[in-house]
């Protein structure tokens, strides 16, 4: 891991700790601005909720959503390197509702069972993977009836929710990323 490899949780129970992050291809943690932006949107839904964090890389947003009261967190990755370094910071917070899977995100979903919550997605960038995701979450589905997920994006990018009975309640840009608060529109 390299020296700089480090986020820190900005607030709840670990409020400040500093977790390392391994040098894995592609792997990008939610910058701090964007994660205090997401958490005071989700203030509310956050403590007590069942949240998925798919392509947890870092561990930067379930570590942040453990840290203020989600009642279970699982990430998945495949990386072999995020996951050792995912297991270290579970272990050295002692997060017990963490629950890491080391597989492929499509994988995971085919066998994943009862509704999350809140599901944040951050996959690769330039892969075109955002909707095939929602399509595998939707088809088993994963997400409660008041559920929200949280996806990250190439900020030029376009993906038509309606398809998917989804609105966008929140939207915010960093960079070439753009982040988006989505939820199933009941009416």
């Amino acid at each position: 891991m390299k020296k700089n490899n480090l986020l820190r949780i900005i607030g709840g129970e670990w409020r400040s700790r500093r977790l390392k992050f391994a040098d894995a291809p592609g792997l990008r943690p939610t910058p701090d601005r964007v994660r205090e932006t997401l958490f005071n949107w989700l203030q509310v839904q956050v403590p007590c909720s069942r949240c998925l964090d798919l392509f947890a890389g870092s561990g930067a947003i379930g570590f942040e959503a453990l840290s203020r009261g989600a009642q279970e967190v699982v990430m998945v990755e495949k990386h072999p390197a995020a996951v050792a370094a995912l297991r270290e910071n579970i272990a050295l917070l002692g997060a017990q509702n963490a629950v890491l899977v080391h597989d492929d995100a499509f994988r995971y979903l085919q066998r994943a069972t009862g509704a999350f919550d809140l599901i944040f997605l951050d996959p690769p960038f330039h892969k075109n993977l955002l909707e095939p995701l929602l399509e595998a979450i939707f088809a088993r589905g994963l997400l409660s009836r008041d559920g929200m997920v949280y996806l990250e994006q190439e900020a030029e990018a376009s993906i038509d929710f309606a398809r998917f009975n989804l609105q966008t309640h929140r939207s915010t840009q960093a960079g070439q990323a753009r982040g988006l608060l989505i939820f199933v529109n009941n009416l």
